[in-house]
């Protein structure tokens, strides 16, 4: 059991692609300062926004796998097939389901004259817009080739 989570916290595949979505948390964070001034840790954790952190997540592990094993290999083509759904799904079902949790949020306060709430509103931010995930994939690309020169 060490042996496999040495593996794990060795693993330079892993750690590109944490790194990189940490760092588009922190940009998120460091928008939203920017635009409102105030610190909004919560966001550390939060979905959606600029850039996508998800985006950032499987293209700094596609493309550092693509560095290291070469682009032609089959587990780049695994790779970048899921960080394609990964994208797909950011931009298309959940920005589609942020804007049905804004349409239902919208409809319910229309109801609470009559006491009909919902227990908390609905997350609305759920998805990306195209240049929220291509800011994420530049992001994840970037940091891999960093990290694939350094490591």
């Amino acid at each position: 059991m060490t042996k496999i989570f040495a593996q794990m916290v060795s693993n330079a595949v892993l750690w590109t692609a944490i790194v990189s979505w940490a760092i588009a948390q922190l940009i998120k964070i460091i928008i939203e300062w920017a635009r409102t001034r105030r610190f909004n840790a919560a966001l550390i954790v939060s979905s959606g926004g600029m850039p996508s952190s998800h985006t950032s997540f499987v293209t700094a592990m596609t493309t550092y796998i693509g560095i290291k094993e070469g682009f032609d290999s089959s587990i780049v083509a695994l790779s970048l097939v899921f960080s394609l759904v990964v994208m797909y799904d950011a931009v298309g079902v959940r920005r589609a389901a942020g804007h049905h949790a804004s349409a239902i949020n919208t409809l319910f306060e229309s109801f609470a004259e009559q006491g009909l709430k919902l227990d908390k509103k609905l997350k609305e931010l759920l998805g990306h817009s195209p240049i929220e995930v291509a800011a994420g994939a530049l992001l994840g690309i970037t940091v891999a080739i960093i990290a694939a020169f350094m490591l």
